[in-house]
């Protein structure tokens, strides 16, 4: 037989099919198989409907194309035989108008060939049986999904409990009906949960988990490039999947090159239980990446000091070795509270940029990044780059990748650096442009919405429209705004004159 082009909706049972009142199809031959599944309808009164069948298909007939004398040869071993040999799961015959009766033969070569043969009373129309299926079918999907949406909610509260590890393969194990352990680099069960399988199937499971894991298990995978087994220059598998005693096996490899394996064990395979077991795998795969690497310790260790007092400069080490870093901002695009990132997508930006030093901060993302990940643009985000700063100058650099951030969304570019170089207001001694700054300014810094209007404003050269995309307000506020800078300062602001001084003056205050 064939192999059968699955659609991507789950299938329906033929015993709930044959459970619904309002249909009254009786099975009259072929097995009684609880295993028996429709996967869709295909009405079709040709004789031979092979070349019309994928697989899987409940088909219905009324009988048309049966010749007089069909019961006399062979007509109905042939046809039986073509359905089968097309991977039809049942068959349904229409009594009336055609025959008043499903044909004793037709019964027979049901029954020879194992192929379940339903009789469709004269009140149920064809149309009727196809829109019961797909009913069912829309049942199970809903079914299925809300039974993921649960399964994910309680496996992340499960990733925040004090013991996340154990939780998540608890709860993993309960939503499978099965066992699920998680293998450390060397192969021992670190942790596991649920009803433990038989001795072969665990043997089983151990062993797909020595597949999964990669040769060089524990060693710093090599840069672009993914780890090959070591008898093959293919890429390794990630995950594998058997069948021992009744028992589904299937082994998840956690994170590149780090060597946990997730196992599971369960024995029945669901609909949705792959969907259920990847985002346990993630959370696992955060989890021990943090226990193999004690990021997580080091940046509680580095919080409780900044808190207690310490400078950025000596917490740093706890993150790193000395290098230098960025700050990236990040903003998802689009406009819109829709579009404000939760904890989940900011989580999944700084692996991203390879940094779990990650800020949610209403609709914007920071992220501290070592330098020498230098970011690239992400697809579905915006992104403002830090110059590359010791630890001490931090705060600066925020400023620095918010402004880029700033401009890159009024330019419509994904990733914007700041770029600092050498000018003519370097010649001007800090300490007297910040006091030529804050006197100039004086008339509008009491109003904290003008000066960042204004400083936006000029760095997009008087742009009405980028000028409100940037600060995410209406083009007539920012006229409102800029109109009250020139009334404050009693300045023409169309003169570039004033303008330079005006854009000198914002850089120190």
């Amino acid at each position: 037989m064939p192999d059968s082009t699955v659609p991507p909706t789950p299938p329906v049972p033929l015993s709930a099919l044959l459970a619904r009142e309002d249909l009254a199809l009786r099975r009259i031959a072929g097995p009684d198989d609880p295993g028996t599944v429709v996967h869709w309808v295909h009405t079709s009164e040709m004789t031979d409907p092979y070349p019309y069948l994928l697989g899987g298909e409940l088909l219905l007939t009324a009988g048309v194309h049966i010749p007089e004398a069909a019961g006399s040869g062979t007509y109905f071993d042939d046809y039986v035989s073509r359905i089968v040999a097309a991977g039809g799961a049942a068959l349904g015959f229409g009594v009336a108008p055609v025959h008043d009766t499903v044909p004793r033969a037709l019964v027979a070569a049901c029954e020879r060939y194992g192929l379940p043969l339903l009789e469709v009373p004269p009140q149920t129309t064809f149309s009727g049986v196809a829109r019961a299926v797909w009913q069912l079918m829309a049942q199970a999907r809903l079914s299925e999904l809300r039974r993921v949406t649960e399964a994910q909610q309680s496996l992340a509260s499960a990733a925040s409990r004090p013991d996340p590890v154990p939780s998540v393969l608890r709860q993993l194990a309960q939503r499978l009906g099965g066992w699920a352990v998680l293998y450390g680099p060397e192969g021992a069960e670190i942790a596991g949960a649920g009803r433990k399988p038989g001795e072969d199937a665990g043997s089983a499971l151990a062993e797909l988990a020595r597949v999964v894991r990669p040769a060089d298990a524990g060693a710093p995978p090599t840069p672009h490039s993914p780890p090959t087994s070591s008898l093959t220059n293919r890429p390794h598998p990630t995950s594998a999947a058997d069948t021992v005693s009744g028992t589904h096996l299937a082994a998840y490899a956690l994170g590149a090159g780090r060597g946990f394996v997730l196992g599971v064990a369960a024995p029945g395979r669901a609909p949705g239980d792959h969907t259920i077991v990847s985002v346990a795998a993630v959370l696992l795969s955060l989890l021990t990446a943090e226990q193999q690497s004690g990021t997580g310790a080091a940046r509680s260790s580095a919080l409780v000091r900044l808190l207690l007092g310490a400078a950025p400069e000596d917490v740093a080490p706890l993150l790193g070795d000395g290098r230098p870093w960025v700050v990236v901002h990040a903003r998802p695009d689009g406009e819109g509270a829709q579009v404000v990132p939760d904890a989940v997508a900011a989580s999944a930006l700084g692996a991203a940029l390879g940094s779990a030093l990650v800020d949610p901060a209403g609709d914007v993302v920071r992220v501290l990044v070592p330098a020498d990940r230098a970011p690239d643009p992400l697809p579905g985000w915006t992104l403002g780059v830090s110059a590359a700063v010791a630890p001490g100058d931090w705060p600066a650099a925020d400023t620095q990748a918010a402004r880029a951030l700033a401009r890159a969304r009024a330019t419509r570019v994904p990733l914007l650096r700041h770029a600092p170089r050498p000018a003519l207001a370097d010649l001007v001694p800090p300490g007297e442009a910040a006091a030529h700054a804050r006197t100039l300014l004086a008339p509008v810094t009491a109003h904290p919405a003008l000066p960042e209007t204004l400083r936006t404003w000029l760095s997009l050269h008087g742009s009405w429209d980028r000028t409100a995309v940037a600060l995410s307000v209406h083009r007539n506020t920012v006229r409102q705004r800029i109109a009250r800078c020139a009334a404050l300062l009693e300045a023409d602001l169309d003169d570039p004159d004033v303008r330079m001084e005006l854009w000198f003056a914002l850089r120190h205050i």
